[in-house]
């Protein structure tokens, strides 16, 4: 455990100090009391030991200002603070977070798993007695059984699911008042789609223009939000939009960072 957050004093005594380094130099007691939840006698005694120890120097009445060793020791402080958080939400949360996966075989509770990614679903494999948990990228513990092509409980994850992000193609298609769009587009996208993943639309021009070369779109609503999802967890994504409406679809893809071209 850090130090700072060693008890109850040591904690309030940083949490006091910093209020006064974000109040300085008026600093009102009373405010601080209000802040950290102790009574303005208790933050008046917190203050006191702060002087004393060279972390606040005193200028005047109810006027503070942290000292040089007293930036340094809470600095130091917040550092601690910060790898403290990063343990419980990397080590112990990560540790203990339950995930669900497609089993691939069966698999018994208890059993160690190595853990992929397959048409954008996470997978969970058995590792067999002739493999190590070396050999998988990422590893996790089944917390149910399953058989295969079941869903199973993953928890106790290690290492990263090796995955290639996908890439998204976003084609236009004219609006209505533009006319339909020609065979040559239209062979685009057939040939577009014949090699993606996933096809989604944006507008019912596009879903027309899908439809008329024999491709239904696995969905119609927020198509930039799916295929940025989609090419994250490593798909192939194609988009047709209705030239008038791709702003919206790049902008959705912009800012999850997704890699796209627009034709």
């Amino acid at each position: 455990m850090v130090d700072v957050l060693a008890n109850k004093r040591a904690a309030t005594r940083f949490r006091v100090l910093v209020e006064i380094a974000e109040r300085q130099p008026a600093v009102s007691q009373g405010e601080i009391a209000e802040a950290v939840g102790v009574t303005s006698q208790a933050v008046s005694e917190y203050i006191r030991d702060l002087v004393e120890d060279g972390l606040v120097e005193k200028q005047g009445r109810s006027r503070y200002r942290v000292t040089t060793e007293g930036v340094d020791w809470t600095l130091q402080a917040a550092a601690d603070v910060r790898r403290f958080s990063e343990h419980v939400t990397d080590d112990v949360l990560g540790s203990v977070q339950e995930d669900a996966a497609i089993a691939t075989d069966a698999i018994a509770e208890g059993d160690t798993v190595s853990l992929s990614m397959r048409d954008g679903l996470q997978h969970a494999s058995p590792v067999t007695p002739d493999e190590t948990t070396e050999t998988a990228a990422a590893t996790g513990v089944a917390t149910t059984d399953a058989t295969a092509g079941e869903v199973v409980g993953v928890t106790g994850f290690e290492g990263v699911i090796d995955l290639d992000p996908g890439e998204v193609r976003v084609l236009q298609v004219p609006s209505i008042r533009s006319g339909r769009p020609d065979d040559d587009r239209l062979d685009d996208l057939a040939d577009a789609c014949e090699g993606a993943d996933l096809v989604v639309a944006s507008g019912v021009e596009a879903v027309g223009a899908l439809r008329s070369v024999g491709v239904d779109p696995a969905t119609y609503f927020a198509a930039g939000e799916v295929a940025a999802d989609a090419a994250s967890r490593g798909l192939s994504v194609v988009v047709v939009a209705m030239a008038d409406g791709v702003g919206r679809v790049t902008d959705a893809l912009r800012d999850t960072g997704v890699s796209y071209e627009v034709r």
